[in-house]
């Protein structure tokens, strides 16, 4: 029944907001309940119910003003808060804050969103009040969700639907321990509101014959941050990262990219002396560099000034063994001139992550 009366409030709250808001625009709430999937083992204890919440939105939608609204098919660009009930006692409930990208296929029948943001959670862990919480170290975590909906718009005035499936994930990237983190798999069933009596016609000047490419560029970016092992209470430390490969960009929206990176840990430094201290029969020298280097190779997605970087690793020094041999990365850059870049990504061996990299770099 507070869900209903949600979608009541929240549908009130679309007519009233359609007054305020820029026009080229929809609103949307979604209702979602699913399942925590079990990623990992130690996190069976947490999943005792069918997780339950919703998502608002706001998309800004674009009709071919600018090249890049043609070449990905006129996508959505907006904001969405979001609302979860873990339907568990020590995880409590979250709330996120999110920009998200809508991208259109099969005429613009199917929807895929992916959004990425800050979530706070009602009940972290805490070693005397909520022990059992292995999954929620810190109470502000980073957040990524993605939807995918069959979307009708407009099928009653400026009224319509969606339907599909989203996932939502929660994890602080190991800034403070634990952080086994959380996905939730689910069923979602929205209502779309458009701002605009109609929709204008959409733009398409680009040639069909148009081709770009660019010679070789390389790129330098310094990464950093704080991190913690999984020991809890072991400390939180700084990490540095210095970062240096090649890219040809193929296309106005494809690069690809070879290089490698030099990470001092301070984490691991302590790491391994405790290790050393804690767990003689593992014969951990206490000295062991804690200092890695590694080769990568990656791709860059170019949309517009922001770009999604993908990257696959392999340690080439490698002296202490730590979660295995490769690593990935995956974020976002954004491109503040032709040359100067910030960097949001995330370093993580398999499902397990590493850290929340913070990053400036130049592409010359």
């Amino acid at each position: 029944m507070r869900y209903c009366l949600t979608i009541v409030l929240g549908l009130i709250s679309l007519g009233l907001m359609a007054q305020e808001v820029d026009s080229k625009s929809t609103l949307d709430i979604n209702y979602f309940k699913g399942n925590i999937a079990l990623h990992n083992n130690d996190i069976l204890h947490l999943i005792t119910g069918h997780p339950e919440g919703m998502i608002l939105a706001w998309n800004k939608k674009t009709f071919g003003d600018k090249t890049w609204h043609q070449r990905y098919n006129y996508p959505d660009y907006g904001v969405s808060l979001s609302y979860q009930d873990m339907k568990n006692e020590f995880l409590g409930k979250n709330y996120g804050l999110y920009g998200h990208y809508n991208f259109y296929f099969l005429n613009r029948q199917f929807m895929f969103r992916i959004g990425q943001g800050i979530a706070f959670t009602t009940h972290p862990y805490d070693k005397l009040e909520n022990p059992r919480n292995n999954a929620f170290g810190s109470k502000l975590m980073s957040s990524t969700y993605a939807m995918l909906n069959y979307k009708k718009e407009r099928i009653f005035k400026r009224f319509g639907i969606q339907a599909g499936l989203s996932m939502i994930h929660y994890s602080n990237a190991n800034v403070k321990a634990p952080n086994t983190s959380v996905n939730s798999i689910t069923a979602s069933l929205g209502v779309v509101y458009n701002l605009d009596d109609e929709d204008p016609e959409y733009k398409y000047d680009l040639s069909a014959d148009e081709k770009f490419t660019e010679p070789i560029r390389y790129n330098f970016v310094f990464r950093s941050g704080i991190n913690e092992s999984d020991v809890v209470g072991s400390g939180r430390f700084p990490f540095y990262i210095f970062s240096a490969y090649a890219d040809k960009r193929i296309n106005h929206k494809s690069a690809f990219q070879f290089g490698g990176d030099l990470f001092f840990s301070k984490f691991l430094e302590e790491l391994i002396k405790y290790n050393a201290a804690a767990f003689p029969e593992t014969d951990v020298d206490a000295d062991t560099d804690y200092k890695r280097a590694g080769l990568f190779i990656g791709h860059e997605l170019f949309i517009n000034k922001l770009t999604l970087i993908t990257q696959l690793g392999y340690y080439v020094y490698y002296p202490y063994d730590f979660e295995g041999r490769t690593y990935q990365r995956i974020g976002l850059n954004y491109y503040f001139s032709d040359r100067w870049f910030g960097s949001l990504t995330l370093k993580s061996h398999a499902a397990k992550a590493e850290a929340v990299e913070l990053g400036i770099g130049i592409r010359l």
